[in-house]
């Protein structure tokens, strides 16, 4: 299963690079049809972003001294 999770993984890549057109409605439809499998996703990429704002807030104060 591993190889072909790999090879799906790479097949993906290929086709956001290729056609992210696609891509983009390829995971639309992944995403509505099992929610689940991004709710994870969704709270990470949550967590990157405040995390990602406070290294801003932190950067502009190192700037403005």
């Amino acid at each position: 299963m591993n190889n072909l999770d790999k090879s799906i993984g790479k097949i993906l890549l290929d086709l956001q690079k290729n056609d992210p057109d696609s891509f983009k409605k390829l995971m639309e439809k992944a995403q509505e049809e099992n929610p689940e499998l991004f709710e994870d996703v969704d709270s990470e990429n949550r967590e990157i972003d405040e995390h990602n704002i406070k290294i801003d807030e932190y950067n502009k104060k190192i700037d403005e001294k």
